[in-house]
């Protein structure tokens, strides 16, 4: 079969779709991103919080959460809002721990202290892959928040130890693709969510031979082709945070953070 027939728009059997990730989008957050990949909208937020699940209480040690949810038109047909039906989904729940085990990875929980880090990630637009492109901007958001935190001071040290990102592969009959559309993915023969770091190193993948079996060979190959494109997720998250990494890098050479701003009574003095 051709890579024509292969894919909508004629995209390489080892192509990502169309991938922008934007930060700053949310006024009030202390970080936020969208990514933007073909289709597949998704809004990831970082909110932190001093305080800790029960467990951690007194350990020094931080936490990361995930929370995921999909507007009721992200989707070809009107979709009710889990709210309204009183419970969440089994399939919300399963992409909310991904998610928080994913980033997980990528923080050293006594470097962050006792904080939580909660990040929202919310569907504005599927067309399949949104669980991996949320895990792909919740990095994003997790860096711009930490990184504030920090240059405000409320941080000694840096706790991004590594660089998430993830990507969806599969076959369609049997050919290997990279970055499903719902087209895609909803035929295809084997479907598969890869996260790893930027190092290679595989955090989770969830495999499954939807119409077939397959064998050792054709998921080490399809894990390559997930890491291809893991690749150039992370050099999209590197453009996309490289002005705040650089100011962190700049206060932990010089120990020198922003100054905070002065209250407006110290400006103009006590009253005559």
């Amino acid at each position: 079969m051709s890579t024509k027939t292969l894919r909508p728009g004629g995209r390489a059997p080892d192509a990502l779709r169309p991938l922008a990730i934007t930060t700053g989008v949310l006024k009030f957050a202390e970080g936020s991103a969208q990514i933007d990949l073909g289709d597949t909208r998704v809004l990831a937020a970082a909110s932190i919080e001093n305080r800790v699940p029960p467990f951690l209480i007194d350990s020094g040690r931080g936490w990361v959460t995930g929370e995921y949810s999909m507007l009721p038109r992200a989707t070809l047909t009107r979709s009710p809002r889990e709210a309204a039906r009183g419970r969440q989904g089994g399939r919300t729940l399963e992409i909310q721990r991904l998610i928080g085990r994913s980033l997980r990875a990528a923080v050293d929980p006594r470097a962050l202290g006792e904080r939580t880090v909660t990040l929202d990630c919310d569907v504005i637009q599927a067309d399949g892959g949104t669980r991996t492109a949320a895990i792909t901007a919740a990095w994003v958001a997790l860096v711009e928040a930490l990184g504030k935190t920090l240059l405000a001071g409320d941080l000694d040290r840096w706790p991004v130890v590594r660089q998430v990102a993830a990507v969806s592969v599969g076959a369609l009959e049997t050919t290997p693709l990279l970055d499903l559309e719902y087209a895609e993915d909803s035929v295809a023969a084997v479907d598969m969510n890869v996260v790893a770091t930027t190092d290679g190193e595989l955090i989770e993948i969830q495999g499954t031979g939807e119409k077939r079996g397959f064998p050792r060979a054709e998921l080490d190959a399809l894990i390559d082709l997930a890491l291809h494109g893991i690749a150039e997720l992370a050099a999209a998250q590197s453009r996309a945070v490289a002005g705040t990494l650089a100011e962190v890098d700049a206060v932990l050479r010089t120990g020198r953070r922003r100054t905070p701003p002065r209250d407006e009574g110290d400006l103009w003095g006590a009253p005559p």
